[in-house]
């Protein structure tokens, strides 16, 4: 085994007795190690998140022998004091193509959540020979040359503006949602959520996304959709996902921060999905009802 990803499996096992620490409750312990080869996976959060909104997922899926990757993309979570003006869509996908380079990363599983369901897009056209598949987990997907705010409503947009607006600083910025925007009720999950949210660069919702590649370079798709209080602006995306015959579908019982509320089902869809020998329908539900899942 490489020593890259002996690394990233010790990572994990620190992430997960450093949780008491950062606030977030211990997750029960995961199964056992499932008979099917490890993958990689690289898990990329969505708007206003970081890579700590993963830790629940991760940790579970470094306890079966995955090697697990959270990064956080630039300006946001721990790297929000390297936000301005001049962040960028372009930043975010280049933050993930960089990863897979340095860390000589191989046949990943990547994963975007919301907005980054833009990210790996890109990632995909510029870097598909480090990737295995991408999964779209509740996610936003842009027709090449278009960007956010091109298919937001208009009342969306101008509430949006008015965030940055109001954000001052000269950053360019716009102000977190609250955590029931994201399907966090559970109030301890909730007061987590928000102490961790950070403002998202407003370059992202900006600049278009420019592929030279149809969406997805040809790799395995997979769109995961969150069914619990589903979120307006993601229906645009789904239609387009139920009309290709090229996507597979899976629903999953919960709110759109999947990863905080329903951690347990997911990192089981995420490993099932990973898996080779996986012989899961194209279209099937994973319910959940408690963020200890």
């Amino acid at each position: 085994m490489k020593r890259r990803n002996l690394f990233a499996r010790a990572a994990g096992a620190a992430g997960v007795m450093g949780l008491a620490a950062t606030g977030l409750v211990p997750a029960r312990a995961a199964g056992p190690a499932r008979a099917n080869p490890p993958s990689t996976f690289v898990l990329v959060h969505g708007a206003w998140h970081g890579g700590w909104c993963w830790s629940r997922v991760a940790s579970r899926l470094c306890a079966a022998g995955h090697a697990v990757f959270t990064p956080t993309l630039t300006g946001l979570g721990e790297r929000r004091h390297l936000i301005s003006p001049q962040v960028n869509l372009d930043t975010h996908i280049d933050d993930i193509v960089n990863l897979l380079q340095f860390e000589e990363l191989e046949r990943v599983v990547l994963v975007g959540h919301s907005y980054a369901g833009i990210v790996i897009s890109g990632v995909a056209d510029r870097a598909a020979a480090h990737l295995r598949q991408l999964v779209y987990l509740d996610s936003l997907l842009l027709e090449p040359g278009k960007s956010l705010f091109s298919d937001f409503p208009p009342a969306v947009v101008e509430q949006r503006l008015k965030a940055i607006r109001d954000t001052g600083g000269g950053v360019g910025a716009a102000a977190a949602l609250p955590p029931a925007a994201f399907g966090v009720k559970d109030p301890a999950d909730a007061a987590w959520v928000a102490r961790r949210l950070t403002p998202q660069p407003v370059g992202t919702y900006l600049q278009p996304l420019l592929l030279k590649a149809p969406l997805g370079n040809g790799l395995p798709r997979t769109y995961i959709e969150c069914t619990g209080d589903p979120i307006a602006t993601l229906e645009p995306t789904k239609a387009r996902v139920r009309a290709d015959a090229g996507w597979q579908l899976r629903t999953l019982a919960t709110g759109h921060d999947a990863m905080v509320t329903a951690p347990g089902p997911l990192a089981d869809l995420l490993a099932e999905l990973a898996a080779p020998t996986s012989s899961a329908s194209p279209s099937s539900s994973f319910s959940s009802s408690s963020s200890s899942s």
